[in-house]
């Protein structure tokens, strides 16, 4: 039967091709798009770990709800043992200090309120790859009373490299302090809320001004973002006894998991698009070809074959075209992506954002698999009704077709 089937598929030349464009276009289709919403998400939650939250955040109970008002409360005071325990998990890159503090910016005619980090220089340099320096560089750790600004409260305060400002806050007993600082950097996040209001400086000279030496969160950087949910069970388990909380990148960037689901509705209802309109091409052209096909299927049963035989063959005919047109349609779509990904797509910035990206789109295995899928399963299953058509008409009406 499979031999005569793919006689039949040959035999028609012109039917069979139209059916295979219908396939192999919806499945290439499939691949594309899929791979360009795995890649706007990917670049996404990178950029938001190697700008900001890294992959997770160890701090004592309680930071994560309320610390933002009195991060001083929520000090951890001696965090060089846990960060040795931290570093020594496998998957684990590096484990860096940051202590938070909210203050105002002055530049000697006005000033801004400010939310402020005092970071490891050269650690953070290492994970901020997402960071870009619109002016001047990094900080660094010989930079004792250097300061990063975010571009937004750069221009706010026509603040530049080289420029001086005071940073002017509240000490946790309550008492002003101040200290001067040298722009050495601006820099652009993917947050355009917190360029317009961000400021990092030096660990060492942070704990200066809040008067301690404790820090307000340990920031896990790993080697493999894949890693995050195995080792933040590890840390779970590890300091749950002792005071502290984790969270991982998924959970400190809200914004990150409502783009996903904005993405996936939107694309969601593209692939739901490209599915109907394969299927509708398959079918109709299925369709044309069983009916055209009438009389010779009465020939077949009037010489002994049975009907569910006929209805068996017209679905062997169509499983080797839909597995034809879907292998073509995966290599077909696996060569755009590449093509496409070597060349880039520029892309405007997101919402909230004023970093622009190039997207590109990449061969995700599991969408790969579902394209082939709906190639195959899609011709199939337009398959099933005109062959029970078919399989319902009686020998002689299907005979009077070749008159």
């Amino acid at each position: 039967m499979w031999k005569l089937a793919l006689r039949n598929v040959m035999r028609h030349k012109s039917r069979t091709a139209m059916t295979l464009l219908a396939i192999v276009a919806g499945v290439a289709a499939l691949i594309l798009s899929g791979g360009f919403v795995h890649d706007i998400t990917a670049q996404l939650g990178e950029v938001l770990i190697h700008s900001q939250s890294g992959h997770i955040q160890l701090s004592r109970a309680g930071y994560f709800e309320h610390g933002a008002r009195s991060p001083e409360k929520y000090l951890i005071a001696h965090p060089e043992p846990i960060r040795k325990e931290i570093k020594a998990i496998a998957g684990v890159e590096d484990v860096m200090g940051r202590i938070y503090f909210a203050g105002l910016l002055n530049n000697g005619r006005s000033d801004l309120p400010i939310i402020g980090e005092g970071v490891e220089a050269s650690r953070e340099a290492r994970l901020g790859s997402g960071m870009a320096i619109w002016a001047g560089r990094k900080l660094a750790d010989r930079d004792e009373h250097g300061m990063m600004v975010g571009y937004d409260l750069a221009h706010a305060l026509k603040l530049k490299p080289g420029d001086w400002a005071t940073i002017v806050m509240n000490t946790p007993d309550g008492a002003l302090n101040s200290l001067e600082f040298q722009v050495v950097g601006i820099f652009q996040t993917f947050s355009k809320d917190y360029d317009a209001r961000a400021v990092r400086i030096p660990l060492p000279a942070a704990q200066e001004l809040l008067a301690t030496r404790g820090i307000n969160t340990l920031v896990v950087s790993l080697k493999q973002t894949s890693d995050t949910v195995p080792v933040a069970g590890i840390l779970s388990g590890k300091y749950a006894g002792a005071g502290l909380e984790v969270k991982t990148w998924l959970e400190l960037n809200d914004f990150y998991a409502k783009a996903v689901k904005m993405y996936d509705a939107q694309f969601g209802m593209l692939r739901i698009i490209i599915l109907l309109m394969v299927l509708l091409s398959v079918v109709n052209s299925v369709n044309m070809s069983v009916f055209e096909r009438v009389g010779e299927f009465g020939t077949m049963m009037a010489l002994g074959n049975r009907s569910s035989r006929v209805f068996a063959l017209i679905v062997a005919e169509n499983a080797i075209i839909g597995l034809t047109g879907a292998i073509i349609g995966v290599v077909l779509g696996i060569a755009l992506a590449s093509g496409i990904s070597a060349i880039g797509i520029p892309m405007p910035p997101p919402p909230n954002a004023d970093l622009s990206y190039i997207a590109r789109i990449r061969v995700v295995p599991s969408v790969v698999a579902g394209a082939f899928a709906v190639g195959l399963i899609a011709t199939l299953f337009a398959a099933l009704f005109p062959a029970a058509r078919v399989h319902r008409i009686p020998v002689v009406d299907a005979l009077r077709e070749n008159i």
